[in-house]
């Protein structure tokens, strides 16, 4: 039985939606944390419509915000719970992302996928194993789970776009060439970016060339 996802969702600039922008946050936070970054992409994507789920669980180790899955080496859970924490989560994120598409009629080729840290580990691990393909994967300050398996196991293969701080303390930079290879080892069209000084987190340039590649996504000139 799938939870319920709840978060938030910004309207489109214009009123109308050819375009739809789903935010997949980190371990710890929520749907808000993200879907801020909807007001300067809004500028440049007047007919998306953004949302931002909140994760199924309250998280372990922040009980204020949510988490996809344990992560062992984080708050002590065993490998068993996180696996079975993730497949859970990836069951809830696909009845999710139906709903919405659903809800906000557009198809998945109208749709961009960002995730950030354990939000991108979800959407790497979810977005290959659905039937329709999405336009385009964001997967910032991550890293792909299984790599092993995906050659097999990927069913669509969208354009993904990785980014990741140099700096970052939290999920090593090495994660966004290990997952670069396996991505295009199974046939991805792969593209990446590196946030020079950058810890965890977004910075400005990230974000830029994160709405460079969702305009090329949604056929958008960008100016």
């Amino acid at each position: 039985m799938t939870r319920v996802l709840e978060g938030g969702r910004k309207a489109s600039k214009s009123g109308e939606v050819d375009s739809l922008v789903v935010f997949l946050h980190g371990y710890g936070a929520d749907g808000a944390d993200l879907l801020g970054l909807a007001d300067p992409l809004s500028e440049h994507l007047p007919n998306s419509v953004f949302v931002a789920p909140n994760a199924p669980e309250r998280c372990i180790g922040n009980p204020m915000g949510y988490q996809w899955f344990p992560i062992p080496w984080i708050d002590g859970s065993s490998e068993e719970e996180a696996e079975i924490g993730m497949n859970a989560a990836a069951e809830d994120l696909n009845a999710y992302l139906d709903t919405v598409m659903a809800d906000e009629d557009v198809l998945a080729e109208q749709v961009v996928v960002i995730g950030f840290s354990q939000g991108t580990m979800m959407a790497l691990h979810v977005l290959p194993r659905r039937e329709d393909e999405v336009a385009g994967i964001v997967g910032i300050s991550g890293r792909l789970l299984r790599p092993e398996l995906l050659k097999d196991e990927a069913i669509s293969k969208p354009p993904v776009l990785l980014v990741h701080g140099d700096q970052d303390e939290v999920v090593p930079p090495i994660s966004m060439p290990e997952a670069g290879d396996a991505l295009q080892e199974a046939g991805f069209e792969v593209f990446g970016h590196v946030m020079k000084g950058t810890g965890h987190g977004i910075a400005p340039d990230g974000l830029g060339v994160a709405l460079s590649f969702i305009g090329k996504q949604f056929n958008i000139d960008l100016g």
